[in-house]
């Protein structure tokens, strides 16, 4: 049995209305989706995905839908993407997906907080993982997450849309190995240490938009992804990592670039624990963990 489906709170993963869906060119689909985690997950093995290529013209509308999505996820922050920076870093080289609603059936406080009025697609997407390949062999870098869920009230969100988007990217393109950059105090950092064992790259990052920007690398462990919807299960990160009693301040710019620094000088590996980022505020501060000699 699927566990998903027993959740009091996905009631809105109703496969006849809400679908996964992948946007990617033909010769990038992947040949056999999920088979890297088939033994440590099954939450989407019952479902067969949308695709769409968006390298064909009638898939415009779809580009164009996900894209207003994505511009009014980030309008605050001023990170949203141009037209080009989908095309040239995503659709050609990367992979595309989310989460898409069946269009008839779309609630309006859905169609109000995305600013659409009339949509001709049968599908509507209403989350976006971006993921792409890097130079290292088996390694990709997470370039995009968001959901629709940011733009409504409290009490309207699809609760876990945002969660369940990136874990079906990562499971159907069988990602082992995932980089990501987030800032410091952002509600994501919680939501991305969940996917993996969670190393620092950077703790202080000048050349990105924002100096306070987080970059971490995770090893993707599919069987820790249940704690985002069942907190019960047991957490093996004390058979890997030890406390190094020092930790990390993300109010502290001096804090941030003092970590840095060790990093640079290759004084790590650094990780953070996920379930002690959930419980402590985003301020911070969080225990800096390294790996068990031997581990």
């Amino acid at each position: 049995m699927n566990k998903l489906s027993s959740h009091p709170r996905l009631d809105w993963l109703d496969y006849s209305q809400v679908r996964p869906y992948v946007f990617v060119r033909e010769d990038l689909r992947v040949q056999n989706p999920g088979s890297l985690f088939k033994d440590n997950i099954n939450w989407f093995d019952d479902v067969e995905p949308l695709w769409f290529n968006p390298l064909h013209q009638k898939q415009v509308e779809y580009s164009n839908l996900i894209l207003n999505l994505e511009a009014k996820a980030f309008a605050a922050s001023g990170l949203g993407m141009d037209r080009w920076v989908f095309y040239d870093c995503a659709v050609m080289p990367g992979f595309v997906a989310g989460f898409a609603h069946k269009t008839e059936t779309l609630p309006q406080f859905m169609k109000d907080a995305l600013g659409v009025d009339e949509i001709k697609r049968e599908w509507t997407p209403i989350s976006l993982f971006i993921v792409i390949p890097t130079m290292k062999p088996g390694e990709w870098f997470a370039h995009n997450l968001c959901s629709v869920n940011s733009l409504l009230d409290r009490k309207d969100k699809f609760y876990g849309l945002g969660f369940l988007t990136k874990a079906f990217g990562l499971w159907y393109a069988n990602i082992a190995n995932c980089c990501g950059a987030t800032q410091w105090k952002s509600p994501a950092v919680r939501l991305h240490a969940l996917y993996g064992d969670f190393e620092l790259l950077t703790t202080y990052t000048p050349t990105h938009s924002y100096s306070k920007t987080i970059t971490y690398r995770l090893d993707v462990k599919p069987q820790r992804w249940e704690k985002f919807f069942w907190p019960e299960p047991s957490d093996t990160f004390e058979e890997k990592f030890i406390k190094t009693g020092l930790q990390i301040n993300p109010e502290d710019e001096s804090n941030l670039i003092h970590w840095q620094n060790e990093l640079e000088e290759k004084k790590g590996p650094f990780y953070l624990r996920s379930h002690e980022i959930l419980s402590a505020p985003l301020s911070g501060p969080y225990n800096i963990y390294s790996p068990k000699a031997g581990s």
